[in-house]
């Protein structure tokens, strides 16, 4: 007797092929991480709104969509387009911000406080001794004190942040940083980072550097380029952008860099 088919269709389920199948049923995988998801609530301050969303159906940054329950989503009123979605605790939002969280290590300088999930996870790192959060604007900061974002660590886990209101390209660190995570843009595509990146590189004396989109940011350069994506061609990239960054001894990065470009890559 043959396996039930799909819904709809006339192929027997054992009758598709695996690597079909297997797309087919990956939307209906949660979505795991071995990072902290700090619970969030519903909030409003300023043009900001927080909301968690029940059940939410959305792409990895360079995984497959899955499926997230209580999804956090922070947005900001514009004037005359309503609320536009700054950040959410999505795949997307977690796997292009998590190579830098897991190379966090020292003094660690987050420019962009969003909702504090980047900044929280590099403090848990035994590697890290201290975290300066660099934030614009205070409604961001208050968001995240509303929903208790530092009374869900151990004390000496909160010891190690400082909060800091304050412009992330005018910000100078009083001791250097060991690792600069650097997101303040919407969206995540779009080359200028890479120049403000540098500037908030040497006002903290960064000796490593994470940007957030750096992946789009050399992929489109590689196109530019007309080279493949190669771990020697990403090499040369970064040497091009003249920035430490982090994430280019990953074995399988340049794959990782095509498959969030084959996703998230639009021309600016």
């Amino acid at each position: 007797m043959h396996t039930p088919a799909f819904p709809g269709a006339d192929i027997p389920v054992d009758a598709v092929p695996s690597e079909i199948l297997a797309d087919a049923l990956a939307p209906l995988i949660p979505f795991v991480t071995d990072l902290f998801i700090p619970r969030y609530q519903s909030c409003e301050v300023g043009r900001w709104r927080l909301q968690v969303v029940p059940l939410l159906l959305s792409a990895g940054y360079w995984s497959p969509a899955r499926l997230t329950r209580d999804t956090a989503i922070l947005s900001r009123r514009e004037v005359g387009q309503g609320y536009r979605t700054w950040m959410s605790m999505t795949p997307m939002e977690i796997e292009s911000q998590e190579i830098g969280v897991r190379a966090a290590t020292g003094h660690t300088v987050v420019m962009g406080m969003g909702m504090g999930w980047a900044a929280v996870n590099a403090a848990l790192r035994p590697e890290v001794t201290r975290v300066t959060i660099v934030e614009l604007d205070p409604d961001v900061i208050e968001v995240n004190r509303l929903i208790g974002l530092f009374d869900q660590l151990p004390a000496d886990i909160v010891a190690k942040i400082e909060v800091v209101n304050a412009d992330a390209m005018k910000y100078r660190s009083d001791t250097p940083a060991d690792m600069l995570m650097t997101d303040i843009w919407l969206p995540i595509n779009g080359d200028e980072r890479m120049e403000q990146s540098r500037a908030m590189a040497r006002n903290t004396c960064a000796r490593y550097v994470y940007v957030w989109g750096q992946e789009l940011a050399i992929a489109r350069r590689a196109r530019g380029l007309g080279l493949d994506l190669t771990h020697r061609t990403v090499a040369r990239i970064a040497a091009e952008f003249d920035l430490p960054l982090v994430g280019l001894d990953c074995p399988d990065y340049p794959d990782l860099i095509a498959r969030a470009a084959d996703k998230w890559l639009r021309e600016v």
